[in-house]
């Protein structure tokens, strides 16, 4: 029995650990920049399948940073061109205008990866099984976790205790006084908008080899990444993993206590948390 509640708890930190690296970058977009970016989830699905050929050719560890950078690059792109004009429009445009890239992206898959599910294969020096409290977990899971964790405290120092972080918390809280001090405000935002996308296409590779790449993905994956974004708070760094750590073990520990009800469980927390907190329990100062 201990070994396999050791394994629920190891798969609440896998699960928790994927849903950070999606809502990482739609938390601080949404929370900080004020701009509703439903395109999160197909930045996510175009990090799964840009890695997977990345890794066809030159295997997995050079996937593991080229996604997350051409991702970057195609987030950097998109704010540029489209979204960053949008974003000044108000909530309806951005709603509209992210959403139609999802079914854009969405199509754009198809036509070049197929219909069918990838699955692409990490190295091989994560390959096999450990022994954990008397419970035998895949070395590559473990990686997982040991990377979101990684993002996470990165995030938390850069934002918190670097001097870029503090120029992006001035452009948040007061823009008008921090452009009259000299700081490049839509660089600021441009930084963070191509910053998330990177954390969304990491997040992208990173569970291709978890669960396989398909076209839904970029759906699927949006949805818990906004109740992990409502839940623990707009804009936060700690409130982000906080709401990604409650939500994976509602859906871990609620799928092995409540099996009949487990699929409504995260919706049930999701609408407590609007009525307790709608803030968010953890909210960034100055968050929009």
């Amino acid at each position: 029995m201990t070994a396999f509640w050791t394994l629920q708890v190891l798969n609440a930190l896998q699960h928790a650990a994927l849903l950070f690296l999606i809502a990482a970058g739609l938390s601080v977009s949404f929370g900080l920049m004020g701009f509703v970016n439903l395109a999160h989830g197909a930045l996510y699905m175009l990090g799964a399948f840009i890695g997977i050929s990345v890794a066809a050719q030159t295997g997995f560890w050079v996937a593991l940073i080229a996604a997350p950078l051409a991702v970057s690059a195609i987030g950097a792109l998109l704010y540029l061109c489209l979204l960053g004009r949008v974003a000044r429009l108000g909530p309806m445009p951005q709603v509209l205008v992210s959403f139609g890239l999802v079914f854009i992206a969405t199509e754009l898959v198809r036509i070049v990866w197929g219909d069918i599910p990838l699955v692409l294969d990490p190295s091989a020096a994560l390959a096999g099984r450990v022994d954990l409290a008397g419970a035998t977990y895949p070395v590559y899971r473990l990686f997982v976790i040991c990377i979101g964790a990684a993002m996470a405290a990165a995030l938390w120092l850069g934002v918190n205790r670097t001097n870029l972080g503090a120029a992006l918390r001035a452009s948040v809280e007061n823009p008008g006084m921090a452009r009259a001090i000299g700081i490049r405000t839509e660089r600021m935002f441009l930084l963070v908008f191509t910053l998330g996308a990177g954390l969304a296409g990491l997040g992208g590779v990173v569970a291709a080899p978890i669960t396989a790449a398909n076209p839904g993905m970029a759906v699927s994956a949006l949805i818990p990444a906004l109740i992990v974004t409502v839940i623990g708070g707009m804009g936060n760094i700690a409130g982000a993993a906080l709401g990604a750590l409650i939500v994976a073990g509602i859906e871990v520990f609620g799928a092995v206590l409540f099996p009949a009800a487990s699929a409504v469980l995260i919706y049930a927390a999701l609408a407590v948390a609007l009525i307790w907190r709608p803030e968010g329990l953890l909210v960034a100062k100055g968050a929009r």
